[in-house]
């Protein structure tokens, strides 16, 4: 079974669909030993062409399909089809892959496609028995085979009559045969002609062929160039794009900027109450004046001019007054330590400093330079006018603490030096420190949107 490994070609055909009378099995047992080698004979018949998948099987009595194999053996392919030795065939079978059992089998010849094109009588695989084996001993015996013998003449004779008429119906399927060969001829010259068309319009389609690549590759070309225009408009498409959101971004700040100046206009423009009233005031006026161009030009001229003034003088006298503030807090905070020192004195001598009586000092004590609240006076106010100026003799700038001398010191030189350390809105009077140059100019310049 070497040539078994190999699954063979089978189907699902039914056997009202297969030609049991193209290959022809000779000298078939009733029985074969089991334990031996079978050889199968077989014949071609002449209208029969083997192919090199064709196999045969043992199939058993009642099989349906080619699928239900026992076992099978691949046929020899001839060399000469035309001899008649080349017709008769045979396989062997190996013992090991045979059946074990008694049931009845047949061998089968299927062709590639997993037709079958014949079978054989069925026949047995069990040991050789004393029924089988013929003793001629008596005379009796002697008429008793005569009398078999009869019986397999008789039969012999049935089988003969079987086969005739299976000859008759092989000559019958020859000449069907015949005539589907005369079909084939027809259909031959027929597929010929339609063939000899095929290639005409093979040759023409080949032709459109050609003409349908040329223009193809014409198409090609300019698709090539269109693609090349595409990916130009798409990066002119992108440039403009990323100058756009450039645009619209610096919209977007330019926006920004513009809402948030216009919300510190509106905080400036509400502190500004008292500033809006006048302005008010101002507008009805010179709508009232506005009959006389050249006055009322003028008039309004005069009124911003004294509005700016007013502004400045408003301006200075909150600086005086923050700076006057500061000093009084500081004043208090030293007499406050004297107060606390004159206690600590008091206590010192033995002094209740609250059941002495309270002594308000006059102009001239004031003048003497004697802190308030202080019954006795300062009592080091000899030592501080002998070793160094009195600390109220000494003048400090509340903003940038420069020191003012008491000989030069003048509110006028004061307000000055302030005025140098503020800048002053001209419109709504608001004060920036000279550091915020950048934020007071921003200011002015919201007032002209």
């Amino acid at each position: 079974m070497e040539d078994t490994i190999e699954d063979p070609p089978t189907s699902a055909v039914l056997l009202d669909h297969c030609h049991f009378s193209q290959i022809i099995f000779n000298n078939v047992e009733k029985f074969y030993v089991p334990g031996g080698d079978v050889t199968c004979y077989y014949t071609l018949t002449q209208h029969f062409i083997p192919r090199r998948k064709d196999w045969i099987g043992i199939f058993r009595v009642g099989w349906k399909t080619t699928r239900e194999y026992y076992t099978f053996m691949w046929v020899n392919l001839p060399t000469d089809l035309q001899s008649e030795s080349t017709k008769q065939q045979e396989v062997q079978f190996k013992a090991y892959y045979l059946p074990k059992d008694d049931e009845y089998y047949q061998f089968c010849y299927v062709d590639q496609d997993g037709v079958v094109r014949g079978a054989s009588i069925p026949f047995q695989f069990r040991p050789e028995n004393e029924e089988d084996i013929l003793v001629v001993t008596t005379q009796g015996a002697v008429e008793e085979i005569e009398q078999h013998n009869s019986e397999l003449c008789k039969e012999n004779q049935e089988l003969k009559d079987s086969c005739v008429s299976l000859q008759k119906q092989n000559s019958d399927m020859q000449a069907e045969l015949q005539k589907k060969q005369e079909e084939l001829e027809t259909l031959k010259s027929t597929n010929k002609k339609l063939e000899q068309k095929v290639k005409e319009q093979e040759d023409s389609w080949e032709a459109e062929l050609l003409q349908l690549r040329v223009h193809d590759q014409k198409i090609s070309s300019e698709n090539e160039q269109m693609e090349v225009r595409v990916d130009q408009l798409q990066a002119q498409l992108l440039t403009q794009e990323k100058e756009m959101e450039k645009l619209v971004q610096g919209n977007q700040d330019k926006t920004q900027q513009l809402e948030h100046l216009k919300k510190e206009n509106d905080q400036l423009f509400l502190s500004l109450t008292e500033q809006r009233e006048y302005q008010r005031t101002l507008e009805q006026t010179v709508e009232e004046m506005k009959q006389k161009e050249a006055t009322a030009t003028e008039k309004q001229q005069e009124l911003m001019d004294q509005n700016l003034d007013l502004s400045k003088r408003l301006s200075e006298n909150k600086v005086i007054y923050s700076v006057l503030q500061k000093e009084k807090e500081r004043i208090e905070r030293e007499n406050d330590l004297l107060k606390r020192e004159n206690g600590r004195l008091m206590s010192y001598m033995g002094l209740d400093f609250d059941s002495l009586p309270y002594q308000v000092p006059t102009a001239n004590q004031g003048g003497t330079g004697q802190s308030p609240g202080l019954v006795y006076g300062n009592p080091y106010s000899g030592i501080q006018e002998s070793s160094a100026p009195s600390l109220l003799s000494i003048k400090k700038c509340p903003t940038c603490t420069s020191d003012f001398a008491d000989d030069t010191y003048d509110h006028t030189l004061e307000e000055q030096h302030i005025q140098t350390l503020y800048l002053n809105c001209p419109i709504c009077d608001k004060s920036f420190s000279a550091k915020e140059k950048q934020i007071f100019e921003d200011h002015v310049f919201c007032h002209t949107l």
